[in-house]
């Protein structure tokens, strides 16, 4: 029998958030090869999302990362610089099964996202034909189309306190299926950057953890690497994505505890 599209594509991440698992993420800024999602496997992460909006990647190494973590079993996100079709469009036909959109500040925004990112009749996104998700295999637009939808997240950044502020009317959009916190930008915003043990970092998570199981949705937690005991009391809210670092912040890290032990040795 022919294999069908849903035969070929899943969503991971998805699968395991609607059993209420928490799904572990590496940020991927520095790596240009596709080895990177083999590591990504082999360590256990989930998901790996594509750093575009801080990093100097292409789309075209956008591309090739996003069908290695297809390969290796591993969700590929992409967090676009911009929210214009010319990056959402084109890093999902590039093989991105969920665009992380940061600057999103009310559900105009989140609707504009979700609009780029989804077929009709939600969205307004064109068809390519064949696509790397479906290993390139031709199928009917009626058939590939619902498919891909049901595989494709639509994550809006929760960054600022105009978002923090609106994130009920954002989280209530149709085809938003997560928002992701950027705690760092949102401690900025409120006037305490880099200070997570504000009172207000705990009450804006688990605000937003309230709105968002209310409605059947997910929140992600982001900028919190090096608070893993902070990070464990939010999941606990609620919260069940967890991008837990960068390959940059990893190497950085890797490669000052060896630097350390080699000047313990001289002493």
């Amino acid at each position: 029998m022919t294999a069908q599209p849903a035969d070929i594509l899943r969503n991971q991440v998805r699968e395991k958030l609607a059993r209420d698992e928490v799904v572990a993420s590496m940020t991927v800024r520095l790596v240009r090869g596709i080895e990177i999602a083999q590591i990504a496997a082999s360590a256990g992460f989930d998901s790996l999302y594509v750093d575009i909006e801080h990093s100097p990647l292409t789309l075209d190494m956008t591309g090739q990362l996003c069908m290695a973590a297809l390969m290796a079993g591993v969700t590929p996100f992409v967090r676009v610089p911009a929210l214009t079709p010319a990056y959402v469009g084109r890093v999902l036909d590039a093989g991105a099964l969920g665009i992380i959109a940061p600057h999103v500040r009310s559900a105009e925004d989140a609707r504009a996202v979700v609009s780029m990112a989804r077929f009709a009749p939600l969205g307004t996104r064109s068809a390519s034909g064949q696509l790397p998700q479906f290993g390139y295999r031709s199928f009917p637009a009626a058939a590939a189309n619902p498919v891909l939808d049901a595989a494709t997240m639509v994550i809006p950044m929760v960054e600022t306190l105009e978002a923090l502020d609106r994130v009920e009317e954002i989280l209530a959009v149709e085809g938003v299926d997560m928002v992701l916190v950027g705690t760092n930008d949102l401690t900025a915003e409120m006037g305490i950057p880099g200070r997570y043990d504000d009172p207000r970092v705990r009450d804006a998570y688990r605000r937003i953890v309230e709105a968002a199981r209310g409605r059947g949705k997910h929140v992600g937690v982001g900028g919190l690497a090096s608070r893993p005991d902070l990070v464990a009391e939010i999941v606990a809210m609620g919260a069940r994505y967890v991008s837990t670092g960068t390959d940059l912040g990893f190497l950085a890290a890797a490669c000052a505890a060896k630097a350390r032990e080699v000047r313990a040795l001289r002493g």
